[in-house]
Protein backbone atom coordinates (compact mmCIF):
# COMPACT_ATOMS: atom_id res chain seq x y z
CA UNK A 1 0.00 0.00 0.00
CA UNK A 2 0.96 3.42 -0.75
CA UNK A 3 -0.01 6.70 0.11
CA UNK A 4 0.53 9.84 -1.51
CA UNK A 5 -0.09 13.54 -0.08
CA UNK A 6 -0.68 16.48 -2.35
CA UNK A 7 -1.15 19.88 -3.23
CA UNK A 8 -2.52 20.90 -6.92
CA UNK A 9 -3.16 24.24 -8.57
CA UNK A 10 -1.22 26.27 -6.07
CA UNK A 11 -1.43 29.61 -7.69
CA UNK A 12 1.76 32.28 -6.34
CA UNK A 13 3.22 35.12 -7.69
CA UNK A 14 6.58 35.86 -7.72
CA UNK A 15 9.15 38.15 -9.21
CA UNK A 16 11.63 34.87 -11.53
CA UNK A 17 12.33 34.15 -15.07
CA UNK A 18 15.54 34.01 -17.23
CA UNK A 19 14.94 37.53 -18.70
CA UNK A 20 15.88 40.37 -16.92
CA UNK A 21 12.41 42.04 -17.57
CA UNK A 22 11.05 39.60 -16.34
CA UNK A 23 12.29 40.42 -12.59
CA UNK A 24 10.94 44.27 -13.17
CA UNK A 25 7.00 42.54 -12.29
CA UNK A 26 5.36 39.28 -10.63
CA UNK A 27 4.24 36.79 -12.61
CA UNK A 28 2.06 33.61 -11.89
CA UNK A 29 3.40 30.13 -11.35
CA UNK A 30 1.03 27.55 -10.81
CA UNK A 31 2.26 24.81 -8.67
CA UNK A 32 1.43 21.45 -8.16
CA UNK A 33 2.91 18.92 -5.59
CA UNK A 34 2.75 15.11 -4.89
CA UNK A 35 4.49 13.26 -2.09
CA UNK A 36 4.45 9.62 -2.22
CA UNK A 37 5.40 8.63 1.89
CA UNK A 38 7.40 5.61 2.62
CA UNK A 39 5.48 3.93 4.89
CA UNK A 40 2.22 3.73 6.33
CA UNK A 41 0.40 6.66 8.45
CA UNK A 42 -0.66 6.33 12.01
CA UNK A 43 -4.42 7.27 12.89
CA UNK A 44 -4.06 10.29 14.68
CA UNK A 45 -0.29 10.94 14.30
CA UNK A 46 0.09 14.28 11.59
CA UNK A 47 3.95 13.42 11.95
CA UNK A 48 3.93 10.14 10.33
CA UNK A 49 2.42 12.07 7.13
CA UNK A 50 2.92 15.43 5.93
CA UNK A 51 0.66 18.25 6.45
CA UNK A 52 -0.38 19.84 4.00
CA UNK A 53 0.54 23.16 4.50
CA UNK A 54 4.02 21.83 4.93
CA UNK A 55 4.22 21.91 0.85
CA UNK A 56 2.57 25.34 1.13
CA UNK A 57 5.42 26.40 3.03
CA UNK A 58 8.44 24.96 1.18
CA UNK A 59 6.36 26.63 -1.97
CA UNK A 60 5.76 30.17 -0.53
CA UNK A 61 9.31 30.09 1.11
CA UNK A 62 10.61 29.35 -2.35
CA UNK A 63 8.62 31.39 -4.83
CA UNK A 64 8.25 34.51 -1.96
CA UNK A 65 11.13 34.10 -0.10
CA UNK A 66 13.83 34.20 -2.78
CA UNK A 67 15.50 36.28 -5.46
CA UNK A 68 14.75 36.12 -8.71
CA UNK A 69 15.46 32.33 -10.25
CA UNK A 70 16.09 31.93 -13.59
CA UNK A 71 15.12 28.50 -14.42
CA UNK A 72 11.76 26.68 -13.25
CA UNK A 73 13.81 23.45 -12.66
CA UNK A 74 15.92 25.63 -10.38
CA UNK A 75 12.72 26.35 -8.69
CA UNK A 76 11.23 22.53 -8.23
CA UNK A 77 14.20 21.50 -7.35
CA UNK A 78 14.53 23.71 -4.43
CA UNK A 79 11.18 23.32 -3.68
CA UNK A 80 11.88 19.94 -3.84
CA UNK A 81 14.93 20.21 -1.61
CA UNK A 82 12.50 21.90 1.17
CA UNK A 83 9.71 18.54 1.34
CA UNK A 84 12.93 15.70 1.27
CA UNK A 85 13.72 17.02 4.90
CA UNK A 86 10.84 15.32 6.15
CA UNK A 87 11.79 11.69 7.36
CA UNK A 88 8.68 9.80 5.50
CA UNK A 89 9.41 11.37 2.28
CA UNK A 90 10.15 8.60 -0.62
CA UNK A 91 9.52 10.66 -3.75
CA UNK A 92 8.32 13.96 -4.49
CA UNK A 93 7.16 15.31 -7.51
CA UNK A 94 6.97 19.08 -8.30
CA UNK A 95 5.22 20.41 -11.61
CA UNK A 96 5.57 24.62 -12.44
CA UNK A 97 3.30 25.90 -14.79
CA UNK A 98 4.07 29.67 -16.60
CA UNK A 99 1.09 30.73 -17.68
CA UNK A 100 2.32 34.00 -18.55
CA UNK A 101 6.15 32.78 -19.74
CA UNK A 102 7.62 35.30 -23.05
CA UNK A 103 6.62 33.16 -25.71
CA UNK A 104 7.04 34.13 -29.43
CA UNK A 105 3.32 34.10 -30.28
CA UNK A 106 0.33 33.12 -27.67
CA UNK A 107 -0.60 29.52 -27.32
CA UNK A 108 0.47 26.78 -25.00
CA UNK A 109 0.52 26.37 -21.68
CA UNK A 110 5.14 26.06 -20.66
CA UNK A 111 5.99 23.92 -17.35
CA UNK A 112 8.46 21.63 -16.46
CA UNK A 113 7.80 18.83 -13.87
CA UNK A 114 10.81 17.14 -11.55
CA UNK A 115 10.84 14.36 -9.68
CA UNK A 116 13.18 12.95 -6.94
CA UNK A 117 13.42 9.78 -5.48
CA UNK A 118 14.90 8.77 -2.23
Amino acid sequence: MSISVGLDNYLVHGIHGYFDEEHLKSQPFNISVRVDLLSTIEDGELDTTLDYAQLQRAIDSVVLDSSPIRLLESMAQQISEHIQRSENVQRVFVRIEKPEAPLPHPGGLPYIEYTWNR
